[in-house]
């Protein structure tokens, strides 16, 4: 396996994202969303190697749902290997985001995600810190009940999917 270096995290942007709990999607009411964007411009494809690298596995690669979808027991990193997207993230009431390859969105438990659109080749990878299991929950309200006892158990990771022992996820997510 060839080892594939991430863009230096001083050369990218780290755009944080909050959501509040809409009835529906819990969002995360104490970690953003952290976007990373062109982190993987140089190699997109390295998406999965590097975050399995970093301790962040039980990984796939695939598109995004088309609905409203989110974790509410584990954290997630998306990794756009090909094409661009257009995704809703936070509920019905979050944000479109533009997503294109090389892009690193990290979400926390409990964020809503959708795909609202997506070229042809559109393709991401996805993990989970320490391989966790994870759960897929629904915008409804046994869903919603039901995560909002599970994320506040969710630990931080260890590592960040993209920079390891140094990223910026750490300090982020530890000020928060």
């Amino acid at each position: 396996m060839t080892h594939i270096a991430p863009v230096p995290a001083s050369e990218i942007t780290v755009k944080p994202f909050r959501f509040t709990d809409d009835g529906l999607v819990p969002n995360n009411p104490g970690l953003p969303v952290l976007v990373y964007s062109g982190a993987l411009r140089e190699h997109p494809e390295s998406a999965e190697e590097l975050f399995n690298r970093n301790g962040w596995g039980n990984s796939w690669q695939n598109g995004v749902f088309g609905y409203h979808h989110y974790h509410g027991n584990s954290h997630e990193v998306l990794g756009v290997m090909r094409g661009s997207a257009r995704l809703q993230l936070g509920g019905e009431h979050g944000a479109a985001l533009e997503v294109r390859a090389g892009d690193i969105v990290v979400l926390p438990a409990g964020t809503g995600h959708k795909r609202l659109s997506a070229s042809s080749d559109f393709r991401v990878a996805g993990a989970y810190p320490g391989g966790m299991s994870y759960n897929t929950r629904r915008d409804n309200t046994a869903d919603h009940d039901a995560a909002l006892a599970e994320i506040p158990r969710v630990p931080l990771p260890d590592s960040d999917p993209v920079y390891g022992a140094q990223g910026p996820l750490l300090e982020r997510w530890r000020e928060s």
